[in-house]
């Protein structure tokens, strides 16, 4: 059994799989995932588990170097926005790695999921809780 917080097994194969570069989206519950993408569904109800819970036991056990989001999140859901660019924040502290941070539209958002190795769906059903990171290295 893992010591650390990451116990989804899907979850787990993908950090061990990942190569630097690399894309992973966590979402929620509503963002479309393409067919050809890897579906990590971990949607229950509305609201579990939340984008920033999903989003905190992911940055606990991935590296990464760079984050996107759609330029509508800051706007239209200012609150949970400002959440991820906290754990963003801390992240960015405990590494002592500064994380590229890219905007694009929605639309051009939801072509790039499409190039991830996952999408990982939640239960938040806060519009734009959506976030890329773009995998890094430990060393």
């Amino acid at each position: 059994m893992n010591k650390h917080a990451l116990l989804n097994a899907d979850m787990n194969y993908l950090t061990a799989t990942l190569g630097h570069t690399d894309e992973v989206t966590i979402c929620d519950a509503g963002l479309p995932i393409p067919a050809q993408v890897q579906r990590i569904d971990l949607a229950l109800t509305h609201g579990v588990p939340s984008f920033i819970a999903t989003v905190k036991v992911w940055l606990a056990s991935s590296q990464i170097e760079g984050v996107v989001m759609a330029e509508e999140f800051a706007d239209v859901s200012p609150e949970c926005h400002q959440q991820l660019l906290a754990e963003i924040e801390q992240e960015q502290q405990a590494t002592g790695r500064t994380l590229t941070i890219e905007y694009i539209s929605h639309e051009a958002f939801k072509q790039r999921s499409g190039h991830s190795r996952a999408v990982i769906r939640t239960g938040e059903c806060t519009p734009y809780a959506n976030v890329i990171f773009k995998t890094g290295v430990v060393f």
